[in-house]
């Protein structure tokens, strides 16, 4: 599986992906010198859970999935389509993968290298300020949503745990014979 993509479709990607579509065609050309081409066949794991979080990825082609190590195996918690972006907090603080993402079939991404990341940052350029803001933002909703959810959880389990003490007071209201 040998694609070339070229600078052109590089670019109508980008401005086409969420993460990258508040960009200036300009910027974005700022970019592009920084991204490395990848392909990744069907079963092929891009990076794996504990690896260190060197980069993140644009799927430019393609369908991935993010798993989870549950101690006795592995999760697969959900898949990911061409546009998605993914491996984004390594950009932040270069902590190992919290997760790994394996092709489920033939892919094409991205990728940008924390490094390359920084020397943009390092030199000033808006693309990357842009991006973080970016970045911070998507974080912030993700926070807020895993908030809501948890919030949700925790309520249904204090519902389950009243509804279970009320019925053992039931229970051991009843008068035996």
């Amino acid at each position: 599986m040998t694609t070339h993509v070229t600078l052109e479709r590089m670019i109508t990607f980008l401005l086409q992906t969420p993460m990258f579509e508040k960009l200036d065609p300009a910027e974005i050309k700022q970019l592009v010198h920084i991204i490395e081409v990848r392909e990744f066949r069907a079963g092929e794991v891009l990076f794996k859970e504990g690896d260190p979080g060197d980069a993140w990825y644009a799927l430019y082609r393609g369908k991935v999935d993010v798993i989870k190590d549950v101690g006795a195996g592995e999760k697969e918690i959900y898949p990911l389509d061409a546009g998605a972006c993914f491996g984004e907090i390594a950009i932040l603080d270069g902590q190992p993968r919290s997760a790994t993402i394996k092709a489920i079939e033939d892919s094409i991404a991205l990728r940008i290298s924390r490094e390359a990341f920084e020397a943009l940052l390092d030199q000033d350029h808006t693309v990357a300020f842009k991006l973080l803001r970016h970045l911070a933002v998507t974080l912030a909703q993700s926070a807020r949503s895993t908030t809501e959810r948890l919030s949700e959880l925790v309520l249904d389990a204090e519902a389950g745990q009243v509804q279970q003490e009320v019925t053992q007071i039931v229970d051991a209201s009843f008068l035996r014979d």
